[in-house]
């Protein structure tokens, strides 16, 4: 519910920071961002060894699976603050996540992680039976218990 309030804060500042010539990065909130540093260092150690178009399978509520389940909503929470921000900032946060190359190593990470046949093993119908289904043929429930 926070992320999209937080540009309207640099959206008041955009006004005396566009004053000069070239215009440099903006950085994301620093807490997110401090977050998102360690938790690619993090990823880096688990995925490191893997090369990218083969996959790793991270078990369900191993500590890597809560590693990546955790960079993966921080992802989230970015490309939420990303939504609510004005065009132009958008363009100055675009700039510092690709100085930092946190976009390029998100896809990285993604190309690893993701499975190479994404079949949904959820509850199914008999009548649904015959064509498979998949993750992204499925709308997926994600109710914390």
């Amino acid at each position: 519910r926070l992320m999209p309030e937080l540009p309207k804060f640099d959206d008041e500042d955009l006004k005396s920071y566009g004053d000069e010539e070239e215009e440099s990065p903006l950085s994301p909130p620093a807490a997110l961002i401090s977050l998102l540093a360690a938790q690619e260092l993090l990823l880096e150690n688990i995925l490191g060894s893997i090369p990218v178009g083969e996959f790793v399978v991270i078990q369900p509520l191993s500590d890597e699976f809560c590693l990546v389940l955790g960079y993966l909503l921080t992802w989230k929470l970015i490309l939420a603050f990303f939504k609510a921000a004005s065009s132009q900032l958008r363009v100055l946060y675009s700039q510092y996540l690709r100085r930092t190359k946190s976009l390029n190593k998100l896809l990285y990470h993604l190309f690893r992680l993701m499975p190479e046949n994404p079949v949904f093993s959820g509850p199914t119908s008999e009548a649904s039976n015959k064509d498979t289904k998949t993750f992204f043929t499925e709308e997926l429930h994600l109710d914390v218990k």
